[in-house]
Parts: structure tokens; C-alpha cells; sequence
């Protein structure tokens, strides 16, 4: 059996004294949050990928173009990712569907012969295993931009409370919402926990209270506004072992560099990324009615940043990692900076942030089994010091995932 990677990033050694950590879904705040998805691939090598329980993504969204395009984002603009799909198919990768992957996972515009020739497959194979894949939704590609990164908007964690027999009735009409970007049900208490992306807090305020509030089933909210973003799913790299440049900063407890401006002529062509992330540089171009040079320097730039997110997007069961755990760690201000470089070296953490409350910290990690999700909290979560408050969840079932309505009877 295969296991789980526990290796940090940046090396091992023993936890550092005074981290903490937090996570909430209650309080308030200001700020925001893209929940990232599994993107890129499961393990090295590894053959067929767990089935997925009863999660959907992608599928055939709205505004989807040849070659897996990316699916159609909600009006947030959320990194999470875009659209409406069908439920993902149990089938699994074999290793050649993995070769590719990890590939597309690095530059996920790779061309068909970039990537055929390090798969030592031919090129019409590799298309036709791309499209295969994409066309039954077990992946996509992601192109957005990150409004938390622009601070634009606020992105809000909620844990809505719901009568008995009611979740799911709860969770589909969540998901059905533009303004939510996850939608899921974790063990525990009867909650469905949602990610939204409001215009201000004015948006979130009149979101939760009229609309969520009024919904039948629902007999308690409690709100966290996501005050610092800090890792998505496109810095879970399971195929690397390399970090992300935006984990290594919060590794090493640096901020990012300032994101460039973003014009209209910028937003117009991640829009024609987002129908089709592997367009080609010259229709690009053609569509914006600009230079080729011009528009493979603008693409350059914002790829090249942290603020625009152009990423391979795969559930991470379909990947080998069928186990996603949810937890909320409460910690005092003075060790939050230590507990956040601790927890980036985990390679297992797929989502990050800061939020209002009563915890600091709200983290996602995805893993092989649940003894690998044993064997996390007892390295990772149990030996943070300084912890005021621990909760953590299995995530039983997933209604929506980056913007991806999942598909249950």
C-alpha cells in the first residue's frame, strides 16, 4: 500500500515551540479566502486513484472549451475555481494518466509534444488521454484571478446550523447560491459548512441574514471573515516536492510581493482563460485584438504572479487521496506566526487562512487514508504548543467544490 508523504517542506526537525493555530467559522472579520482545490496530481507513480465519495467536479459546465477548458467561474472571481458539473465518474489513473497530470500540473499550458515527450507517449495518446479525462470531469483547468490577492470583496467562512433530516436539502440549496464557492458536510454536529464571496460586508451581511438565514431547515449561523489567505489548492502539490513560491513564503514567514495592477485588457484575457486555459498564444491575441507579443507578454506577467491562479484541477479522491480532514485551531496572536511556518511544511495542507473569531486558524488537508490523517494530527496538530482550542472533522460529503456544483440524488 502506498503512504502518504510526511516529509516536510524545508526540512524536518523537531516542532517549534509556541505554534498555534486556529480556524474558525464563528466570529467576524475582515478579509478573504480562496479555498483551493486539489490540483496537479496524486503520488508519483501511483496507478489508480481512490473513487471519489459522493463528490462531484467539473463535468460539462458552461463556457467549457476543447483540450479540458476551465469551467465557468461565479461572479466572485473566486480561486477556488468556476462552474456547474456533473458528479465525478469512480474510475481511476493509471500511471501514464499520472505521467501527464504531473506534467500539466507543473504548466498546465504544456503543449501536447512537451508532454508526450516526457511521458514517452506519442502526441495523439496523450490528447486523447487528456480528453478523456477532462470529458468525464475527474479534472479541469482553473484559470481566475484571486480577488483576496486584490483585495476585492470578502470572503466569508460559515457554519450553518440545521435541524435534523435537513442537511442535504440545507447543502443543495447552498450550493445552488453564485456567491458560494464550497459547500460541504464534515463529521460532528449537524453543520454544512460554506465558503462564500461577498461584494463587502454590507453583501455578507443581507447574504446570511436574508437569504441563508430564511432557509428552511437552518436554526443557527455562525459567521468568521477570512482575514489573510495563505495557502490554496494550488499550493498542494502532491506530485513535487518542491513548495510552491507562495508556501515557501509562508514557510518562511515573508509577505508576498505586492500583486501587478490589473487592467481591463488583463481581466479580459483571463476570461478567455477561464473557457479555455490552453488556448493558443495567437488566438489569445486574435480575441483581444492585440499584438502576439503583446499578448504573451501580459500573459507572462500575471502567470508569473501569485494573483492569477492557471492551475490543473482534480478532486483530490480521484488523485489517491480520498481522506479530506477539516480542522480549526485556536492560538494567541503571538504564536500565530510560528504555528503558520510549522503547518506550511506539511505537504498534506491544501488550504490556509486567518479568520475573525474565537480561533486563528481554518485549515484543509487531504490524505491517503485515515491512518495517514491519524498519524498528521498526532505529528502536526497535537504538538503545537500554545493551542488554546483543537476541533477537527472527516469531511463526509462535498457539495460544492471551487465553484463546482457536485451532483447528488
Amino acid at each position: 500500500m502506498t503512504t502518504e508523504r510526511t516529509a516536510r517542506y524545508g526540512g524536518g526537525g523537531a516542532v517549534a515551540r509556541g505554534e498555534g493555530k486556529g480556524g474558525a467559522v464563528r466570529g467576524d472579520g475582515a478579509g478573504g479566502a480562496a479555498r483551493g482545490e486539489g490540483a496537479g496530481g496524486g503520488a508519483r507513480g501511483e496507478g489508480a486513484g481512490a473513487a471519489v465519495r459522493g463528490a462531484g467536479v467539473g463535468g460539462g459546465a458552461r463556457g467549457e472549451g476543447p483540450g479540458g477548458a476551465a469551467r465557468a467561474e461565479g461572479p466572485a472571481g473566486a480561486a477556488r475555481g468556476e462552474g456547474v458539473g456533473r458528479a465525478v465518474p469512480g474510475a481511476g489513473l493509471d500511471a501514464l494518466d499520472h505521467g501527464i497530470l504531473k506534467v500539466l500540473h507543473r504548466d498546465p499550458r504544456a503543449p501536447f509534444a512537451e508532454v508526450a515527450a516526457a511521458v514517452g507517449a506519442h502526441e495523439r495518446t496523450v490528447a486523447r488521454r487528456l480528453e478523456r479525462m477532462t470529458a468525464d470531469g475527474r479534472v479541469a483547468f482553473v484559470a481566475a484571478l484571486v480577488p483576496e490577492y486584490q483585495h476585492e470583496g470578502v470572503t466569508a467562512e460559515i457554519a450553518v446550523r440545521c435541524a435534523p433530516g435537513r442537511v442535504h436539502e440545507v447543502a443543495l440549496t447552498l450550493a445552488a447560491l453564485d456567491e458560494t464557492r464550497s459547500v460541504e458536510v464534515a463529521t460532528g454536529a449537524l453543520d454544512v459548512f460554506v465558503e462564500l464571496q461577498a461584494a463587502g460586508h454590507d453583501a455578507l451581511l443581507t447574504l446570511v441574514d436574508t437569504v441563508i438565514g430564511r432557509l428552511d431547515g437552518v436554526v443557527d449561523i455562525h459567521s468568521a471573515v477570512v482575514l489573510r489567505l495563505l495557502l490554496t489548492a494550488s499550493d498542494w502539490a502532491p506530485y513535487d516536492d518542491e513548495p510552491t513560491d507562495v508556501r515557501r513564503h509562508a514557510i518562511e514567514g515573508t509577505a508576498l510581493p505586492e500583486p501587478p495592477l490589473v487592467d481591463e485588457l488583463d481581466r479580459r484575457l483571463v476570461e478567455l482563460l477561464r473557457r479555455d486555459a490552453r488556448m493558443s498564444t495567437t488566438r489569445l491575441a486574435r480575441e483581444l485584438s492585440v499584438g502576439e507579443t503583446t499578448g504573451r507578454r501580459r500573459l507572462a506577467r500575471l502567470t508569473a504572479s501569485h494573483v492569477l491562479h492557471l492551475r490543473l484541477h482534480a478532486d483530490p479522491a480521484v488523485l489517491g487521496y480520498p481522506v479530506e480532514a477539516r480542522f480549526r485551531l485556536g492560538v494567541p496572536h503571538r504564536e500565530l506566526d510560528a504555528a503558520i511556518r510549522l503547518l506550511a511544511r506539511e505537504p498534506a495542507l491544501r488550504h490556509l487562512v486567518v479568520t475573525s473569531g474565537g480561533t486563528s486558524l481554518l485549515g484543509y488537508s487531504s490524505h491517503r487514508d485515515t491512518r495517514d490523517f491519524q498519524e498528521f494530527t498526532a505529528r502536526v496538530l497535537a504538538r503545537l504548543e500554545g493551542v488554546t482550542s483543537t476541533e477537527t472533522a472527516l469531511l463526509m460529503r462535498t457539495y460544492k467544490r471551487a465553484g463546482v456544483a457536485a451532483v447528488h440524488g
